[in-house]
């Protein structure tokens, strides 16, 4: 892409792309869902010796989770990647209808083949960068598993991994171009089993006491608390363990996952404790005992204007993702098996009038953009609350495509996808440069990094004692 405003890290980019396109598709051929990313650890592993990058596997005593450096001395810059896939989502790629590879089976539906890739382009461009211009400065890889509802970077804070970094740099793929705004839900998920006694249900029903009767006593106490919980505050389960598929035998034991969403820190832990007594009163008027299990857990996030200023210069330098006629065409037969609430939504949520005749975003969205309501949960939250943190959104798919579903995978390996990822990473690049570079603005940063935390402390959401959940399916 020529540009009047060419940045000199863009061209080590270029350099690599079509490598770590390579990446993004190999990943995207192996999805693997949270914690058992094997191969695309072992992908991504492979990829940063090849490039240099002193390696450090396993770490947050995770077998999926890598660290790669490069560099001495100077500021340290995290760049965040992810490659974790989603089940139920296979989709054979570049079709405009679903159809999946393996009915049973995983599939990249967020979108983090390409995230995973990009984020390590940017690192080493900026490895590339820092060795081809002399100056003192580390980038650092973080090959981050189980986003998806694993949290695999909130363990990876507990742990201390961000404690030398000066600013973390990351983003993800979407049907629009913009910084992130830094809003999301914390959450925790947390398994709920009920222990009661089995018996013959129609012989001795009196004898048993029904754990399975406990988790949906326990969901109806949940469901009539949705009343009383602030407007942007969430709650959902899911049984783990409904006790068995014999309706003849009373289930003496049963599991329930609820995940419990509120806009901050104090908000979960508030509903947490409701949650918990809920569970409680369930199991007295079961007359069976329940134990808890925090599965996973993430902050909110945590904004920085200085960061966020500097990824806007670098998005209005480079401008929208260069987009073809042919990818057009694509995106316009993935629009077509959209709805208008979908593609509606995107707009809505960048506070703009719909055009449904756009197929591929061609703008990038302004900072100031009013919030229109509408949040996720992710694990880059607890990473924004040990380091200044900032996220960028970028094109890989048709306007409206909402994540986790059959047509975000079905664009995974489109060339738009691939060109959106470029992108990313040359905006990520370009942020890190003006980092490296402004002693001003990693300290402005700093500054509003740590006026947040002496107003609103951290206490990591997941207990000391949880484990990653390694065996977890």
């Amino acid at each position: 892409m020529s540009n009047t405003n060419e940045n000199p890290i863009w061209s080590h980019v270029d350099a690599k792309r079509e490598a770590f396109i390579g990446l993004a598709d190999r990943v995207f051929d192996t999805p693997e869902i949270a914690y058992t990313e094997v191969r695309s650890c072992a992908e991504h592993t492979a990829m940063l010796k090849a490039e240099g990058f002193r390696v450090t596997q396993g770490v947050a005593e995770i077998p999926t989770a890598v660290i790669g450096e490069a560099g001495e001395g100077g500021p340290v810059i995290a760049i965040l990647g992810e490659y974790d896939a989603l089940p139920g989502l296979s989709q054979q790629p570049g079709l405009a209808e679903p159809r999946m590879i393996d009915p049973s089976g995983f599939g990249h539906g967020c979108g983090h083949n390409l995230l995973g890739s990009a984020a390590m382009l940017a690192a080493t461009a900026i490895k590339d960068w820092l060795a081809a211009e002399g100056i003192a400065g580390r980038v650092r890889y973080y090959g981050c598993p189980a986003e998806e509802g694993g949290a695999a970077k909130t363990y990876m804070v507990r742990d201390g991994l961000f404690e030398d970094v000066d600013v973390a740099i990351t983003w993800h793929p979407a049907s629009f171009n913009g910084v992130d705004d830094a809003r999301s839900l914390a959450n925790t998920r947390i398994d709920f089993t009920f222990t009661g006694k089995a018996a013959h249900a129609a012989a001795a029903p009196e004898l048993g006491r029904s754990a399975l009767d406990a988790v949906e006593l326990m969901n109806i106490g949940v469901n009539y608390m949705r009343e009383h919980m602030p407007d942007d505050a969430r709650v959902h389960y899911a049984y783990l363990d409904a006790g068995g598929s014999a309706p003849n035998v009373v289930q003496a034991k049963a599991t329930v996952r609820q995940l419990i969403r509120a806009r901050d820190l104090k908000g979960l832990s508030d509903l947490v404790a409701r949650v918990r007594a809920i569970a409680d009163g369930a199991a007295l008027m079961s007359g069976t005992k329940v134990a808890s299990q925090v599965f996973s857990a993430v902050s909110n996030l945590v904004g920085n204007r200085p960061l966020e200023e500097a990824m806007q210069a670098a998005f209005d330098s480079l401008g929208p993702v260069p987009f073809d006629a042919a990818d057009m065409a694509f995106a316009r037969e993935i629009r077509k098996t959209l709805t208008p609430e979908d593609i509606a939504d995107v707009f809505h949520r960048l506070s703009m009038k719909p055009d449904y005749d756009l197929a591929l975003c061609d703008f990038i969205a302004p900072l100031d953009r009013p919030f229109a309501g509408g949040m996720g949960s992710t694990d880059v939250g607890d990473v924004s609350w040990a380091v200044p943190t900032v996220q960028a959104r970028v094109a890989t798919a048709a306007m409206g495509t909402p994540l986790h579903t059959w047509q975000q995978t079905a664009q995974g390996k489109a060339p738009f996808a691939h060109k959106g990822m470029v992108h990313a990473a040359k905006v990520m690049a370009a942020t890190a440069r003006s980092v490296i570079l402004s002693d001003v603005l990693r300290a402005a940063a700093k500054k509003v990094h740590l006026d947040h935390l002496a107003a609103f402390p951290y206490t990591c959401p997941i207990p000391a004692e949880t484990r990653p959940p390694i065996a977890a399916e």
